[in-house]
């Protein structure tokens, strides 16, 4: 593993230790500190899966939760999803009529 690599791969890894920190050390349900960590989580994460996909053309398993903010306030993601991955939307569909939620 390169050396960008693996230091995104470090940051990462902190970033998941400060959540964890966050999330024992929770002051409330609204905690800003716990949201902060998260945001950090999602974007080290990000960066990890760039420099894989750049250095060695790999992804990671994982999507991130439709939720994260990429910073610009419009509550989306700039990246595509994998370009690796095939979504059929259709199959996605039929998955929705399978559930009966009465």
């Amino acid at each position: 593993m390169s050396t960008d690599a693996r230091e995104a791969l470090r940051r990462l890894v902190a970033t998941l230790e400060e959540h964890l920190e966050a999330v024992a050390t929770r002051r409330g349900p609204a905690d800003a500190a716990v949201d902060d960590a998260y945001d950090s989580v999602a974007s080290a994460f990000e960066q990890y899966e760039e420099a894989l996909d750049t250095e060695y053309a790999e992804t990671l398993p994982l999507v991130l939760d439709d939720d994260f903010e990429d910073g610009d306030g419009d509550g989306d993601l700039d990246e595509e999803l994998d370009p690796h991955a095939e979504e059929d939307e259709d199959e996605l569909d039929d998955d929705v009529e399978d559930f009966d939620l009465r």
